[in-house]
């Protein structure tokens, strides 16, 4: 990963916990670009806090680096559906309408970007209600704002969405949720949760994210090998052919799409002239390889702006230092990166057609091998690792 998009998150205050980040900011130290978002932190002053932000920060002050991307993806708690396929869809409160419109003005006022959490329909419709009530004084044309996540957005509300130019950031928590979803709703909903093709039809703006880390993995080929594939994790097919976009799309869902989103169209996100020079080296054929083994592909070699910032395998010579992961217990400390790639290249398939076993591991898929060599406990099931993580120790 070159850059982020921080939608915020939970008791993350501003300015008050950015010091750290700004800090390194300043010192150079930052690895990715990030673009942050404003999430209010306050039940009931939400109003407060957005009139106080918009007289510190302009929409894109700040650099190339790190940089301020608006507001969201909180804007009011009585907007909140948070998702949990397992329960019952959540009802948003009475107050939502007012006071959403109360802070909507105020961003369309500002010329203030948005992005709104809203995973269901319903809370969709009473949005847009909203939306169209402010763009009839203040119009939100050129205003880039956007919901996140829409798994079951309706046709109706797709195309509201781009009558007011807005736009939809797909995240792949149905890569691990979808066999929940689809126990509670049904396969037939399931199959366009979120409607991906159906929203590029229509023309909107669309890109692809995770919702890491509480979520889901921040890892984007988890997310793509979804976008890709149309499985959850589990195994579980949950999209047709109709729902699914090709590796192209995927990737540049997670990349040149992804800047109207971030405020930087033209700016990054493709290998071009004028462009920011960022890239990354692949430890594989990303076109080539099967479909399973997407999943596990890793960079080998990262340039951010030109400069190194990761180096694995044959590059490992070329990365910078970095201080030791925190906290002190981080597994990242015992076993390296993301899953241990280095240990465990992507080759899924074969192993998949040499194992016996009908079920994948979450963590080392059907290489089991790895996960006996591994110092990690994975024969205990009374165990982390072997109870509730890698569970190679059934095999």
């Amino acid at each position: 990963m070159t850059g982020v998009i921080d939608a915020g998150g939970g008791s993350q205050r501003y300015p008050e916990d950015y010091q750290v980040v700004e800090e390194l900011h300043k010192e150079g130290l930052l690895t990715v670009r990030i673009a942050y978002n404003l999430f209010t932190q306050r039940p009931g002053h939400e109003l407060e806090d957005f009139r106080d932000w918009v007289t510190r920060l302009a929409p894109d002050q700040g650099d190339d680096t790190y940089r301020h991307n608006g507001a969201g993806e909180m804007l009011v708690y009585s907007a909140a559906d948070f998702e949990d396929f397992r329960a019952e869809r959540p009802e948003t409160g009475s107050a939502m309408p007012g006071e959403l419109e109360a802070v909507i003005r105020v961003l369309a006022q500002h010329r203030w970007p948005w992005r709104l959490h809203a995973t269901y329909d319903e809370t969709i419709t009473r949005a847009l209600d909203v939306f169209e009530k402010v763009d009839r004084e203040i119009p939100l044309q050129g205003i880039p704002w956007f919901f996140d996540h829409a798994e079951t957005i309706s046709d109706r509300n797709i195309d509201r969405v781009a009558a007011l130019g807005g736009g939809i950031a797909v995240q792949h928590r149905m890569a691990y949720q979808g066999e929940y979803f689809s126990q509670r709703y049904g396969a037939e909903a399931a199959q366009r949760s979120p409607p991906i093709r159906r929203m590029l039809g229509a023309g909107l703006k669309v890109g692809a994210g995770t919702d890491a880390t509480r979520v889901a993995s921040y890892n984007p080929w988890v997310s793509i090998a979804w976008l890709v594939t149309g499985r959850t994790l589990g195994g579980m097919q949950l999209y047709p052919a109709a729902n699914r976009v090709d590796r192209i799309q995927a990737l540049e869902l997670w990349t040149s799409a992804n800047t109207w989103f971030s405020g930087e169209t033209g700016r990054k996100g493709q290998i071009l002239a004028g462009q920011l020079a960022d890239l990354a080296v692949l430890s594989a054929d990303y076109l080539a390889i099967p479909e399973a083994d997407i999943e596990g592909i890793t960079s080998v070699l990262t340039l951010l702006g030109g400069a190194v910032v990761h180096g694995d395998g044959d590059f490992h010579s070329f990365a910078p230092g970095l201080p030791a992961p925190m906290p002190d217990w981080s597994p990242v400390r015992r076993f390296g990166g993301y899953a241990a790639p280095s240990r465990n290249p992507p080759n899924a398939s074969w192993k998949a057609a040499g194992c016996g076993c009908s079920d994948r591991c979450n963590v080392h898929g059907h290489d089991h091998g790895a996960g006996w060599a591994s110092p990690a406990p994975v024969d205990d099931p009374r165990a982390f690792w072997g109870a509730l993580g890698c569970s190679c120790w059934a095999f």
